[in-house]
């Protein structure tokens, strides 16, 4: 069938209220002022220079002062905020060569730590906004309000409002809004995004209807049990939020080399100090142990990382998602829309003696043309993918969610289930016989001229590329890979029995699939792979969250930590690919920027290098871990073996 519309399936948090427009949020402020203290110190610097060619020499002194303390302040005001938060990180090293500099009247040299921090910190936010800059109102299409049956009339009402027994009319294409019972006709419900199952299902009069799933059929009355905030929805909601407060966040690849190195500088500069008595080797070290070899090329090798990823059709949210992705070791895959194509599709025709297949589903969509019925639309969408010329169908009867029937180039054509079909002809004792079908599949009668003429059977496929990509994953060192899915057991173990996957878990809730992730990083950092409003919790509480986002739902894509923009599950092996080849292109550049600036430590500590000399040396290192961190952009001779 045409896809469901699972874009439809609206978020499941509140949208936030926008912000005033006479303010600016702290994010707001945080993107004006990192450029802005970039800018002033190479502003300083140049005038710097500028007044000393001038012959002002004390000015340039003053310039590049002046220049450095909106940077060191800024620096200050971050230091105060991570060690409150019980962190400990490089920055330090550069706040306190910024200070002594000043302090020692070594203006030169601190200005140009105050531009290369600067210029790494404004690289490593660049890198978050690129990464995130795609992410578009994604939790903004929750239903606000809901039409409510009152005295003989529909008042559109606020959702809040809804409270259990109230009658709610929903829609063709609508998503129910509370949990309920179906009050009048028939419901043919998508409940893919919450339950797993990619073909859709049909509710009598009085069964039960969660909410958060798509009404694909006609319009029906819902009978409200729960108010909203009591519904499942909401309560998907509440799960993504503790999966998130609970996920651990995974340190800077810079900070992880923090202490140490800060441990050997304070030592190493209070040594030389102690052992001459004279503070400008004590800063010459300071000067020359400035992190920038972390500070700049982490920052640039995680932004080509990102980059390369970006081409492919990956969307990766930020450094640390990166960093993660280059070291996953499990994944947990859900099933609808990831392994399966997320849409039901022809998978076999057992036309009788004297029609051929493609006869037989000419006639069955020629007549579905007519009907609104997700399968029928499959069935017409299949026809015209196979470029069958389709006639037009005349004398139209239909029975809703069960079939229909009319005439097709002058035959009387019958089209539904089983029974529906058995009903209108003769020989229906011989249609109900022959039953041996595929586990979770969908089995479409056709009678034409009241004589059965055969089957069409339709199934949520697994990806073609499937079998491909999982041995992909195996080869990159994925070393254990289950299956997480809310459809049954039977169907799940079906349609992934050539795959060898090493756990399958049916039947799951949303609840249980998070607790599945848990389970399954005692083996690994876990990276789990869904589509849906029911993989949002589970991808939040990974590791490593990778959505489907070119049908998923905006939920999961928010929960996850990397988003594929295409849909096409192979995506992941380039960006896993190109996230450990920028890592390991970023501890090249951090272990030969960090041992040249132990050796320059050393020389400057021995009393050979002046601050300045240091900062100038420190310049080259960073410009050579630099070159070196943009070789993430590009492709590992590994990654094409």
């Amino acid at each position: 069938m045409p896809a469901l519309e699972k874009s439809a399936v609206v978020s499941l948090a509140p949208q936030q209220p926008p912000a005033p427009a006479s303010g600016r949020s702290f994010g707001d402020l945080q993107r004006i002022i990192r450029p802005v203290l970039v800018i002033l110190p190479a502003v300083g610097l140049a005038l710097g220079f500028a007044a000393r060619l001038s012959g002002y020499t004390p000015w340039a002194a003053t310039f590049w002062g002046a220049a450095c303390i909106p940077v060191l302040l800024a620096l200050l005001v971050d230091i105060v905020a991570s060690l409150r938060r019980g962190e400990v990180g490089l920055d330090i090293v550069a706040a306190l060569s910024m200070t002594a500099a000043l302090v020692f009247g070594e203006n030169l040299a601190a200005v140009v730590v105050a531009l290369m921090y600067a210029g790494g910190q404004n690289l490593e936010n660049f890198a978050e906004r690129r990464a995130n800059r795609a992410m578009t109102a994604l939790l903004s299409r929750l239903p606000r309000t809901t039409l409510r049956y009152r005295d003989g009339q529909l008042d559109e009402i606020a959702l809040d409002l809804v409270r259990p027994q109230d009658r709610l009319l929903v829609r063709q294409g609508d998503v129910v809004p509370v949990d309920g019972t179906v009050g009048t006709a028939l419901a043919v419900l998508d409940q893919s995004a919450l339950t797993g199952e990619s073909l859709p299902v049909q509710k009598n009069v009085g069964e039960p209807v969660m909410s958060g799933v798509t009404n694909v059929g006609d319009a029906f009355d819902l009978v409200a049990t729960h108010r909203a905030a009591e519904s499942t929805y909401a309560g998907i909601v509440r799960l993504i939020e503790a999966a998130q407060r609970s996920k651990a966040p995974m340190a800077r690849l810079a900070d992880r080399f923090g202490m140490v190195f800060l441990a050997w500088t304070i030592l190493l500069a209070g040594g030389a100090w102690l052992w001459t008595g004279d503070p400008i080797r004590a800063l010459a070290v300071l000067v020359i142990a400035t992190p920038c070899p972390l500070i700049l090329a982490v920052p640039v090798a995680i932004v080509s990382g990102v980059s390369r990823a970006a081409k492919v059709g990956v969307l990766v949210k930020g450094g640390k998602a990166l960093e993660t992705l280059a070291r996953v070791r499990v994944l947990v895959l859900d099933k609808t829309g990831t392994l399966t194509n997320g849409q039901a599709r022809v998978v076999d025709i057992r036309p009788t003696a004297g029609t051929s297949p493609d006869r037989l589903l000419q006639l069955a969509a020629s007549l579905d043309q007519a009907s609104k019925h997700v399968i029928a639309q499959a069935l017409v969408a299949d026809a015209k993918e196979r470029r069958l010329p389709l006639q037009l169908p005349t004398s139209l009867a239909e029975e809703p969610g069960e079939g229909v029937s009319g005439i097709v180039d002058g035959q009387k054509v019958v089209v539904g289930g089983i029974r529906y079909v058995d009903k209108m002809i003769s020989d229906g004792d011989a249609v109900l016989a022959r039953g041996d079908f595929p586990a979770g599949s969908v089995v479409v009668s056709v009678a034409v001229d009241g004589v059965f003429a055969g089957f069409l059977i339709l199934a949520d496929s697994l990806r073609t590329d499937a079998a491909q990509v999982i041995g992909k994953l195996r080869a990159l060192g994925i070393a254990r890979i289950a299956l997480a899915t809310g459809d049954r057991r039977d169907v799940a173990e079906a349609v992934t029995a050539d795959l060898h996957l090493d756990a399958v878990c049916a039947d799951l809730s949303p609840g249980q699939k998070t607790e599945i992730v848990a389970q399954e990083r005692r083996f690994g950092p876990v990276m789990m792979i869904g589509d849906g409003v029911n993989d949002a919790p589970a991808l939040a509480a990974a590791d490593l969250g990778v959505a489907m986002g070119a049908k998923g739902a905006a939920a999961s894509a928010e929960a996850a930590d990397v988003v594929l923009l295409v849909d096409q599950l192979g995506k992941i092996v380039p960006a896993i690919e190109a996230a450990r080849w920028s890592k390991r292109i970023a501890l090249q550049s951090v272990y030969a920027g960090i041992g040249l600036s132990v050796i320059g430590m050393i020389v400057a500590a021995l009393g050979y290098l002046t601050p300045v000399q240091g900062a100038l040396i420190q310049e080259v290192i960073d410009v050579a871990v630099i070159l070196n961190a943009l070789r993430a952009l590009g492709t590992p001779a590994e990654a094409l073996t």
